[in-house]
């Protein structure tokens, strides 16, 4: 009886061990939302995009659409200065 115990010890451990590996993997792409210069004004764009994901005028504009995107994705807002140096990195992860 002690065999069946170990062994069937031994797959949950496996399940689970496949299942916490699978969830790390869905995490391969971050949510972060990066404020940046665009054109004649600001956009928005998800970190590892080319795209922008908007477009806006005024630089506090911006930072509302990342902040609000952030927190739907639990990510972080990084806003860059006109000349691309990182200004301020604000986080909205449950794991910080």
């Amino acid at each position: 009886m002690s065999n069946q115990k170990s062994w069937l010890r031994t797959l949950i451990e496996l399940i689970e061990v496949f299942f916490n590996s699978a969830q790390r993997n869905k995490r391969g792409r971050t949510w972060h939302q990066h404020v940046v210069p665009y054109e004649d004004g600001w956009a928005v764009r998800r970190e590892g995009n080319q795209r922008i994901t908007s477009k806006h005028r005024k630089q506090i504009t911006t930072i509302d659409k990342a902040k609000r995107l952030a927190r739907k994705y639990k990510a972080d807002v990084i806003i860059h200065r006109e000349n691309g140096e990182i200004r301020e990195r604000l986080s909205y992860g449950d794991d910080r």
